[in-house]
């Protein structure tokens, strides 16, 4: 695969370099934030060799790639410099105000918020879980300095959370990352802290001042970078521009840390205080089931984008009441649930290929934690496993809550981040095992691979081309899509589909093949090129409806069936079918079709 045209075609297709306020990365996806999220072409991406799905949430604009990600990330950074600050100006569609668009807006800030957090989160949790190892290993190893200083690295992006959440909020805001942050720093600071540890009455300008200690919260730091965003655009309106670089830093963090240690500061240690009361109560009453139906529900919050909603609550639990009974368990098992429900698949195929690829993704979700190629790849274009992962998430998910599972630090939603769950790891891995063999179990019992219809190829020659399907043939230019009736691509004939079955036109080699199902490209053995294309618009359904036979370098004889289509689902949801076969190259031939009657598969369609 060429990553570096890869890269630039989906650059381009976002609306260009100038389009993009950043790039970042997580396992599996690109992650855009978008001047004009209308300029990219959803479509015209997902339908690039190598792209998995397209994704719009939270104010990113995310392109599925999984195993391709990290080559194509690299590739696009070679060619282009993007900025990783955050404050480039993004116009945004105005909704009615409402409770969802208020929703989706707090969500959206909170969750931009604590993004650039998680990783150093996740980083220190897997730290202190190397220690923990080491220590079970060698006792002694804990009274060294080795591990008091290790020990300090793991602590420090949890202990000065406050300071990165507000770097978060105010790139979001596009404010100056500097001044919320150092509001946020003040409250760490030993002048603050010493005064709480001596608890003596304090006031500023005779107003009382709340004693609370800042570290590892998280509602302080967003109300401040809040605060401060708001204060610097008032002092930059007022304060002359000569005067600007000297009034307007100082009055921004003086002006915001004044409210921010008498008011912001304890209303949020209040609000913080409230949440984590909410999730002891969740907890406590209904942790059990609270676990299995998130960990069931993922894999959709996966493809919707939305389970970075969830991370705030994560850092939150963690930081009070100090521990998560609820998210990491629920995302951890639901890993282990795709992998489980991968191994079923595996289990129940006939087909060498798909079982070795199955079983290399399965174990990627439960020891690496990525899902995405389980999710895309092999589960939901097959239908049945997809309701393996979510019996194994949820099953796994009430045995956890009803054993008390608890992760005490950040870790990353794999295998191997168990020791997190300190005392109760005994109980995250009896969960863990359930998931896996329930969603394999379900799985195994569901699945039913689809067997190819018989073949019904004939002898033809190299040079002929027969019908592909039983139906009716159309002239090309009455096409209902302007790029096939232009003859933008190629010459052509149309079929009005009869029946469920895709048959080839020719004896040759599949060149191309779409992983959703609905087109394939095709080399006649005497070099020309065709492309079959089933529908229109089909791609948006990402491989619903569609069930492939064959792949890419399969050798093909006219007559032997490419592919199924679910014709009652898709028409039911207004599709039209017509499906077409292009000459995409010629190869010097002089290629022409009947332009109407009825056919029957392997029928010459040559005029």
């Amino acid at each position: 695969m060429n990553y570096e045209k890869l890269g630039q075609d989906i650059v381009s297709l976002v609306g260009g370099s100038d389009n993009i306020v950043n790039l970042t990365h997580c396992m599996t996806r690109l992650r855009f934030r978008l001047k004009d999220r209308k300029q990219a072409d959803d479509e015209a991406i997902k339908s690039l060799e190598g792209v998995v799905g397209v994704i719009y949430s939270g104010g990113q604009y995310m392109v599925v790639l999984g195993k391709n990600l990290l080559p194509v990330f690299e590739a696009i950074s070679k060619k282009y410099s993007f900025s990783e600050s955050d404050d480039a100006p993004v116009q945004k569609e105005k909704e009615p105000l409402s409770v969802k668009s208020v929703a989706n807006t707090v969500v959206g800030f909170v969750s931009a918020s604590v993004a650039p957090l998680l990783p150093g989160l996740i980083a220190g949790g897997m730290l202190k879980v190397l220690l923990l190892i080491i220590t079970l290993l060698n006792a002694n190893f804990e009274t060294t300095s080795t591990y008091t200083l290790l020990s300090g690295v793991a602590d420090a992006a949890f202990y000065f959370m406050p300071i990165f959440i507000a770097y978060g909020a105010a790139s979001r805001l596009g404010a100056t990352p500097i001044y919320a942050m150092a509001g946020a720093a003040a409250l760490l600071h030993s002048n603050y802290t010493a005064l709480v540890a001596a608890g003596d009455p304090v006031t500023m300008f005779g107003i009382p001042v709340s004693l609370v200690s800042y570290g590892t919260t998280l509602v302080p730091a967003l109300l401040i970078a809040l605060l401060a965003y708001y204060v610097e655009k008032l002092l930059n309106q007022i304060v002359p521009g000569i005067f600007k670089s000297i009034f307007v830093g100082m009055g921004t963090i003086a002006i915001t840390m004044v409210f921010g240690y008498t008011i912001l500061g304890p209303v949020g240690s209040i609000l913080g205080n409230y949440l984590s009361g909410i999730f002891v109560f969740l907890a406590n009453t209904v942790g059990p089931i609270a676990i299995g139906v998130l960990a069931a529900c993922l894999p959709w919050l996966v493809m919707c984008g939305m389970h970075t909603a969830i991370a705030p609550f994560m850092a939150q639990s963690i930081a009070d009441p100090g521990y998560d009974a609820i998210f990491r368990p629920a995302f951890i098992l639901h890993n282990m649930a795709e992998g489980g429900s991968c191994f079923g698949v595996a289990l129940r195929t006939k087909d060498k290929t798909l079982r070795a690829e199955a079983f290399s993704i399965g174990f990627g979700c439960i020891f690496a934690g990525v899902t995405e190629p389980a999710i895309y790849g092999i589960n939901l274009p097959r239908k049945q496993p997809m309701f393996g992962v979510m019996a194994g998430g949820a099953i796994g998910g009430i045995i956890g809550g009803l054993l008390g599972v608890r992760a005490y630090t950040m870790g990353y939603s794999t295998i191997m981040a168990l020791p997190i769950f300190e005392d109760t790891i005994i109980a995250m891995l009896i969960a863990i095992i359930v998931s896996i063999i329930a969603a394999m179990i379900v799985t195994f019992i569901l699945y039913k691979e689809e067997k190819a219809p018989e073949s019904i190829a004939k002898r033809i020659e190299d040079d002929d081309l027969v019908s592909i399907a039983n139906g009716t043939l159309l002239d090309i230019t009455k096409v209902n899509d302007e790029t096939f009736a232009s003859k933008m691509m190629g010459d052509g004939i149309a079929f009005q589909l009869k029946e469920d079955t895709i048959y080839s036109p020719c004896n040759g080699t599949v060149m191309m093949a779409f992983e959703t199902g609905h087109a394939f490209g095709i080399q006649r053995n005497d070099g020309v090129e065709f492309l079959i294309h089933i529908g229109i618009d089909t791609v948006k359904e990402n491989g619903n409806g569609f069930t492939p036979y064959k792949k890419q370098g399969d050798s093909i004889q006219a007559g032997e069936p490419l592919a199924k289509v679910d014709r009652k689902v898709l028409e039911a949801k207004g599709y039209d079918l017509t499906t077409v076969l292009i000459v995409t190259d010629a190869n010097g031939k002089n290629i022409s079709f009947k332009e109407e009657g009825t056919v029957k598969v392997c029928d010459s369609i040559l005029a």
